[in-house]
């Protein structure tokens, strides 16, 4: 059976943004060494669950 064609636009995109969150990671994350990385996330993810 096929699936009716929708032509209403998507509010919102899950895999465009999750593509955008990573590529602003790996250019935020690119020229850190291994600390600076690891503090990266550790800051990164305390502002995620405080939000």
């Amino acid at each position: 059976m096929k699936r009716p064609s929708s032509t209403k636009a998507k509010s919102f995109d899950a895999v465009k943004m999750m593509r955008q969150i990573r590529d602003q990671i790996s250019r935020d994350i690119a020229h850190m060494d291994y600390k600076q990385i690891k503090e990266y996330f550790k800051t990164a993810s305390g502002q995620v669950l405080r939000a």
